[in-house]
């Protein structure tokens, strides 16, 4: 059974910094492409980021281009965000996901002064 647990969001002020964390278990990690998705208050899911299964590519929304960093750790399981200059509008519920959209529980992030 696939299990992805998020961690690391919190309240930060605009400007700030955050570094998201996801464990995964029940899959083989290093074999699967992931991504980050999120969920702003009463909008649909929108796509963040996603890396191959090796780490060494990656893509990224327009609106967090240059900010956010995805990166991965294959011996640890573990997937990563670091956002960087989060603005308002960065304020979501954040997920990491399979390819096939399984997804954990989330955690969320809130910018705000």
């Amino acid at each position: 059974e696939v299990q992805l647990v998020e961690s690391g969001g919190g309240l930060v002020q605009p400007g700030g910094s955050l570094r998201l964390s996801c464990a995964a278990s029940g899959f083989i990690f290093s074999s699967s492409e992931m991504k980050w998705v999120r969920q702003a208050p009463g909008k649909g899911l929108e796509w963040v980021s996603s890396i191959n299964r090796g780490g060494g590519s990656t893509s990224y929304a327009a609106s967090v281009r240059g900010r956010f960093t995805i990166s991965r750790d294959n011996a640890k399981n573990t997937l990563y965000l670091q956002m960087n200059s989060l603005k308002t509008e960065d304020t979501a519920v954040y997920y990491c996901a399979t390819l096939s959209d399984s997804r954990g529980q989330g955690t969320q992030v809130t910018v705000s002064s």
